[in-house]
């Protein structure tokens, strides 16, 4: 007994049946309604995405014994024959397989015969960028004006490939890759109409693994049913695909927010028996981060099928929105580096490490804020900061804003700023003086007070206003700041930079050693530090 793959038992015969893809499926049905059919159409897209299966429908609406209408009816010979792939009008070319120019004019020699049976000569040529220089050029004439008779669809997963002289010729589409929800939906019909047991984890994880092509899917849930003898079901899914868990992801990511390394170390090597992904499992834990940051920020966010509401609002608490951002950054990060570690198993378990050894300071046990002072009545000495992490900023006096803290590091505020041209030039030439609530006052450079016009006022204001969180007005004074602005600072530490190079440069054995053989004399302006 013969079995059709489900990939090809259920590709769409008309546009009705088509899965996303909607602003194709629109202006298609538009041009065919109206009359309006251009001679080339291009479909790009990535692998399984509907490029071929697009334009073998789009055959058959232009060939069908009914009328060239959006809607082919799918029973008359024209039909039946472009569904079986034997309609002698629709000459299909892989152009992988045949790159030569000699064979491109082959192609082309038949192309002003009228056809055969059909109401056009449809050529649609897959995978076109695979033709040769001297194909394209050959092609290039008959696509420009091509018998009323001919259509030419394109299909190429690489468009930047093509000419631009082809590019200009022909109406261009490109596909979507399809939504992981759009894909297990599809999925889950098939299944249904297939009378095969199934569940919705096992269909996501199939739609994920797919990375939005529905080819993809449709031969991963052929593999699946085969795999569970008959059944889709979740637990086979993951051992199929080699993933884990939810629950297991879960686990990690509350060790990270307890912070227990060992106990992490642990739960990370248990999932050696599950013979996981590991990529797929780093991709699993930032989702999950992805999820539990949209909780803390978006507060009737519900979660959706993969992680149950009252998880993500458990991890929402007991991790910090700063945590949720690093282990985020860490484990995409380590899904990339991934490749380059000792082995696969070692490269997740020290992106573990790494993200508790970047985790941010942790305020010191017995400190509050509301109070600074020990139960005598003695200021409470500030407890040391931990290794390797900064210390805590010391807590700013009544009435005073975050700005108070940054009045000795000017520079270092000026850099972290939003800001370019003008802007931060009048920035680079000021120093903080003081500050009094909401007032910043600033000590302009007297030779740069050219700088200093509503517009770049207003610029900077509204940048300290955006980095401290507070809204900020500033006052200007030409002199008496007594300190040094950080473009100073910057020109100060960039000569000095030079001197040493210069005195590295000159103390150079080599550069001795040509002195005292040959004479040779250093030019110092032509010496320069290496960036």
């Amino acid at each position: 007994m013969s079995y059709t793959a489900l990939a090809r038992k259920w590709r769409p015969k008309k546009f009705s049946e088509l899965v996303g893809q909607e602003h194709v499926r629109r202006a298609l049905v538009n041009a065919l309604d109206t009359g309006r059919i251009h001679h080339a159409f291009l479909f790009t897209g990535t692998r399984g995405v509907g490029k071929t299966t697009i334009a073998r429908i789009f055959a058959k609406c232009l060939n069908c014994e009914k009328g060239v209408a959006a809607e082919p009816c799918g029973s008359c010979a024209a039909c039946r024959e472009i569904d079986a792939g034997r309609f002698i009008d629709l000459i299909e070319v892989d152009a992988a397989s045949r790159t030569k120019v000699d064979d491109t004019r082959e192609l082309l020699d038949n192309v002003q015969y009228t056809p055969a049976r059909g109401r056009y000569k449809v050529y649609l040529v897959d995978e076109v960028h695979m033709l040769s220089t001297h194909s394209f050029n050959a092609l290039l004439k008959t696509l420009e004006e091509p018998p009323p008779h001919v259509k030419f669809l394109l299909a190429t997963t690489d468009p930047q490939k093509l000419p631009m002289t082809v590019l200009s010729r022909c109406l261009q589409f490109n596909l979507k890759r399809l939504p992981a929800a759009e894909i297990a939906t599809h999925l889950g019909r098939i299944l249904e109409q297939e009378g095969i047991v199934h569940d919705a984890p096992a269909l996501k994880l199939l739609a994920q693994a797919a990375d939005g092509s529905l080819r993809d899917a449709l031969s991963l849930l052929d593999q699946l049913i085969a795999f569970g003898g008959g059944a889709a079901t979740e637990t086979e899914a993951r051992a199929m695909l080699g993933s884990v868990a939810r629950d297991h992801v879960v686990r990690l990511a509350e060790l990270l927010a307890a912070g227990k390394p060992a106990e992490l170390m642990r739960g990370a090597q248990a999932l050696e028996q599950f013979a996981p992904d590991y990529a797929q499992l780093l991709d699993a834990l930032a989702g999950l981060m992805v999820r539990v940051g949209l909780r803390q920020t978006v507060s009737d966010y519900e979660g959706e099928e993969a992680f149950a509401p009252e998880v993500l609002e458990r991890l929402a608490r007991a991790l910090s929105p700063e945590d949720v951002q690093l282990y985020y950054q860490t484990a995409i990060t380590g899904r990339r580096d991934l490749p380059l570690a000792p082995d696969p198993r070692t490269g997740f378990e020290m992106t573990l490490l790494r993200m508790l050894a970047f985790r941010p300071a942790e305020e010191p046990a017995g400190r509050t804020a509301a109070s600074g002072a020990t139960a005598a009545g003695s200021p409470a000495a500030p407890a040391p900061p931990r290794a390797g992490a900064a210390a805590p900023a010391a807590p700013a006096a009544p009435g005073e804003s975050a700005l108070a803290a940054a009045a000795g590091s000017w520079t270092a505020v000026v850099s972290a700023l939003e800001l370019s041209g003008a802007a931060r030039q009048l920035a680079n030439h000021c120093t903080l003086i003081a500050r009094r609530g909401a007032v910043v006052r600033l000590a302009l450079d007297p030779q740069h007070q050219q700088l200093r016009t509503p517009a770049q006022e207003e610029k900077l204001a509204q940048a300290l206003s955006r980095h401290f969180g507070e809204t900020v007005r500033l006052e200007f004074q030409s002199s008496g700041g007594g300190g040094e602005t950080p473009a100073l600072l910057a020109q100060r530490a960039s000569q000095q930079e030079l001197t040493e190079a210069r005195r590295a440069f000159e103390s150079d054995p080599g550069v001795q050693g040509l002195r005292d053989r040959f004479g040779a004399t250093v030019l110092p302006e032509t010496v320069r530090p290496v960036k």
